[in-house]
Parts: C-alpha cells; structure tokens; sequence
C-alpha cells in the first residue's frame, strides 16, 4: 500500500471532502509532487492490473477549449509528454494528504465534440516505454555482469534519467553465464525480474521498482460492510480456468552439467488446491536462462506459485475508494458473514467524487509451499 497517515485512513470511513490533480509534466521528473501545468480534472480513472505487462493506465476527461494539441510542443501531444495524477483528502484548515497515482506517458488525445469539447487523454506507465523500443541489434553480457548491470543498462538506454530501486542486494548477484538480449528488451527484463522470484513495475513515485510481493497474510485494509465500512457492492465466483497448484522452474544446462531445477507445490491440507487433494495435480512450467543454480529454480517456482494461490475463489468488490491501495495488497473482505483474506489482483481509482472503487481480488489460503 503506498504510505498514508492514519488519520487519512480513518477519513475514508467517514465524511471527507475529496480531491484531485492533474498535471501536464516535462518527461524525466520523479517523486510525489513534480513541477507542470495543471489542468482540470472532468471525470476518469486510474486502472492498476498485478498481472499486466503495462500496471498502470490513465483514461482523464478535462477541459477542451483550444487544449487540443495542434502542434509536437503542445501539452497534450503524445510526443514524449507525461499526465501526473494525484488523489487526496482535504481536512479541516485547508490542509491536504495526497496520494500520488503515478506519471503516465500520454498515449491518446481524443475529441467527440471539436473544436472545444473535453478532450480525453489516454495515458500508461513508463513500462510501456521499454516495451516499445525493442533492440536494434542484439545485446551481449557477461557471466561476470551483475543483474544490476543488466537493468540499468537497458533501461537507461530508454529512459536516461529513470531511478531503479531494488529490496535487496540481488542486484549485485552475478548473472553466472554469458546471456544475450535479442530483439524484446521488457521480455529480457522480465524474465530476469522473475527468474528471482521478484516483481517489477514503476511506482507512484515514478521509480522502477524490484521487489519481492507482499507477504499475503500482512492485512492492509479492511474492506467491510456495516457500521464504519466502506464496502458498497460485491460479488464472487469460482473457476478451475487457469489455476494450478504447482510450479516447476528450470534453467538451461550448461555444458557439463544438467539443468538446474526444482518444484514448488501447493503444501497446505485446508488449501482448496492442495497438491495431494481432490482438485488434483495441475503443474505450471516455467523456463529461465537466468536460473543457474537448483536454489534460484526453487525461489522462482515457489515466488510464482505464492503469487497465485487460492486463485479459485474470486471476488469483485466496490467500495469508497482508497487510493492508497495496490495491487499484490492483502486485504481482509469482510461482508457481514466473515473476514475473508484475498489479495488485490485488480483497481480502479475514480477522479470524481462520484463513482465506486472496484476491485478484484483472489482468495489467499495459510501459505505453506512444500518441494516436491
């Protein structure tokens, strides 16, 4: 969750008067209160999607009166320009706590009404700024390099400026065998990101961020029904589609040695896809070249099947919206019969006083991951 006081988390659960900005930002700025144009909000949202390539995207309806870009140099060109979004509550005295909704290429103008209806501005994440500039040429490193080395320089070749902050030290690990990026600079990178068992994406601050995922069972939010909640709508379903109960990671054999490789399974007798249950054996496959070692193959399996445990059980929930939420965030979801826990998988973050949050989520099951 990104960092609010208490007291901005008490407002939620009552009466409070919310905020919004906008601004138009010279690319390159990072942190929560940037220096650009501001424009007026008309309605939109933020949407944020844990399992998307691109994590964050904009849609902003605003002020159409001679805004509409005519030339490369204007605001609203999607020529390398950035739209700063922020939600907040204003408390008594005027003051303001903001939460920063992050920094969005502009991707899209659009105008039904021309030549001064509302425009509306199309924007996503700097991530999708490597996804665009595949490699010309094919790009070499060095058993010697470290993974470090590895992200800085492929992604300040795109963004010159961008800060890259890791958790840990694994950025210093070695990639321990020569390994060449071809043509998909994000696909390199992501693999590399996942083969340590870590996830990626650009913050609310505009920084690239490498980190492990939340730990499912450190609770959040509350989101409830009832005296003090904030819960206005949920529903929920139950599917096999797409979920299984084991992983099985592998790297690549070296040339006197066999492939690295090891299994992570669902271990937990009251989980719904336990390993040795009813639901039965369903194993996902997955293959790095950055695992090297039967110990990076074990923290990749067992990060990825941590990450989708208990995907059975899902629910589609509205509620006052909290900006300060994420994906990967444990939430307890609490409908009046029972606090259930589930992770957030999904959000949308309204900028009008009017629309719901919704969001949505899986159930998360005790974590206990065995090998096999």
């Amino acid at each position: 969750m990104r960092p609010v006081s208490d007291r901005f988390l008490a407002a939620l659960r009552g009466s409070h008067k919310a905020c919004f900005q906008a601004l138009v930002v010279a690319a390159g700025q990072t942190g929560t209160s940037p220096t650009g144009t501001e424009v007026p909000i008309l309605g939109g949202d933020v949407q944020v999607d844990a399992k998307a390539a691109i994590r964050s995207t904009l849609v902003l309806s605003t002020d159409g009166d001679g805004t509409f870009p005519g030339s490369a140099s204007d605001d609203f060109a999607p020529f390398g320009n950035e739209v700063f979004v922020r939600r907040g509550i204003e408390f008594g005295g005027g003051s303001v706590e903001w939460v920063s909704l992050g920094y969005f290429r502009i991707n899209s103008v659009e105008q039904d009404d021309a030549p001064d209806g509302p425009l509306r501005v199309a924007g996503q994440d700097r991530m999708s700024g490597l996804i665009e500039a595949r490699l010309l040429a094919p790009v070499q490193f060095a058993a010697t390099d470290s993974y470090g080395t590895v992200v800085d320089t492929l992604v300040t070749e795109v963004f010159p400026w961008a800060t890259v902050e890791w958790d840990d030290a694994t950025d210093t690990d070695l990639l321990a065998r020569a390994l060449i990026a071809e043509e998909d600079r994000w696909g390199f990178l992501d693999e590399l990101v996942t083969g340590k068992g870590k996830i990626w994406y650009w913050d609310h601050r505009g920084i690239l961020v490498i980190k492990d995922a939340p730990d499912p069972e450190d609770v959040v939010w509350q989101c409830n029904a009832g005296a003090g909640g904030v819960m206005t709508s949920l529903s929920r379903d139950l599917s096999r589609e797409g979920v299984y109960n084991a992983v099985v990671a592998t790297g690549e054999a070296l040339d006197t040695t066999a492939p690295p490789r090891a299994v992570a399974v669902d271990d937990n007798p009251d989980s719904p896809t336990y390993w040795e249950g009813d639901f039965g054996k369903v194993p996902r496959f997955y293959t790095s070249p950055f695992i090297t070692t039967d110990g990076q193959a074990l923290t990749a399996a067992t990060a990825i099947l941590r990450q989708n445990l208990g995907l059975p059980y899902n629910v589609q929930f509205g509620q006052v919206p909290n900006p300060a939420l994420e994906p990967h965030d444990p939430i307890a979801v609490n409908s009046g019969v029972g606090a259930e826990l589930h992770v957030i998988e999904r959000l949308t973050i309204p900028l009008d006083v009017d629309t719901e949050q919704v969001g949505t989520t899986r159930q998360q099951t005790l974590v206990v991951i065995g090998e096999a």
